[in-house]
């Protein structure tokens, strides 16, 4: 199941950096997780600090 971002992200671009797979991007005012790329490790949502990646 892939990670999505909600609209608690303040693209602080924390997650980007994390994901082993590079499937995060800059969306503009938020961070977006390409869910085809996803490997559902959680390597994102452990470093979030607004909480803002879920499970999708």
């Amino acid at each position: 199941m892939a990670y999505k971002v909600t609209e608690e992200c303040v693209n602080c671009g924390a997650c980007e950096g994390e994901c082993p797979v590079g499937a995060i991007s800059d969306a503009g005012s938020a961070r977006k997780i390409d869910a085809d790329k996803c490997i559902s490790c959680g390597a994102c949502a452990g470093t979030c600090p607004t909480s803002a990646i879920v499970e999708a």
